[in-house]
């Protein structure tokens, strides 16, 4: 009995959801301080012949994708362990960067890939305060320390600016997928570095995935029946649930606002 059950393969499976850096005081998105441990244990787990990794994400902070990508990667030359990425609804954007630390990346047929692109967005009420008759009053030391002021006016210079920062993150994204896709991504047919999603179906065309399937199916598949799958996932601390749901209540609706917002660049 003892000797069959050593036969059985294990994997480690770590799943990451949600927006990518998440603000506000009891965020439960996805950022590198959060997951960090997780990630440690999951490649650390002796007997785990590889690390699946499932991501629910619309995307997020650039800095916090970037950080969690390459600490996995890390972890996996360290460790000597193959990692494999199940996308499940979404992995766009940050979502799909991460994604990009697999070996193999896996996503269910309806899944929505890619969004490799950089976006900033914020609203004016420059004409709002006119008409309601309040003065905007700014002193700053610095001739760009009031850039993209929601309350001013835009200013070409500004937005200029705004786009070469934009150019050099969109070009840090491209560089990252070409590493890890390789000569798999087919460039005949779009542009893959758009902003453009897809559907599961249609990135495993493009070359933005390997395959289309869920970890279950996968896992199986590759490890066998028996496969022993050990989950690693960030759970939700008690004192954190009960001063969450009593405190702070505006900051938690303007995150919730934000969160959804992102969510819904993909229909969901």
């Amino acid at each position: 009995m003892f000797s069959l059950f050593k036969k059985k393969k294990i994997v480690s499976h770590l799943k990451l959801s949600g927006v990518i850096g998440n603000a506000g005081k009891f965020k439960q998105g996805i950022d590198f301080a959060g997951q960090e441990m997780l990630i440690k244990k999951a490649f650390a787990l002796k007997k785990a012949s590889c690390v699946a990794i499932s991501i629910n994400s619309p995307g997020g902070s650039p800095v916090q994708s970037h950080l969690i990508y390459s600490f996995i990667r890390q972890q996996a030359k360290k460790y000597k362990k193959k990692v494999i990425v199940f996308a499940e609804d979404v992995a766009a954007s940050g979502g799909y960067l991460i994604s990009c630390a697999g070996d193999e990346i896996y996503a269910n047929s309806s899944s929505i890939i890619g969004s490799i692109g950089v976006i900033y967005s914020a609203f004016g009420f420059t004409e709002l305060i006119k008409k309601i008759g309040v003065e905007r009053r700014v002193h700053t030391a610095g001739k760009n320390k009031s850039t993209l002021d929601p309350f001013l006016e835009e200013k070409n210079e500004d937005i200029e600016r705004l786009k070469k920062i934009q150019l050099d993150l969109h070009k840090d994204f491209i560089d990252v997928v070409e590493k890890s896709r390789g000569t798999k991504l087919n460039k005949k047919e779009v542009e893959l570095f758009s902003g453009e999603f897809w559907s599961g179906n249609r990135a495993k065309n493009l070359g933005l995935v390997d395959g289309v399937g869920n970890a279950h199916e996968i896992l199986k598949e590759k490890f066998g029946d028996n496969v022993i799958i050990k989950k690693f996932e960030k759970s939700k601390g008690w004192l954190s649930q009960k001063l969450s749901s009593s405190n702070d209540q505006l900051d938690q609706l303007a995150n919730i606002l934000d969160e959804r917002s992102i969510w819904q660049r993909y229909g969901l």
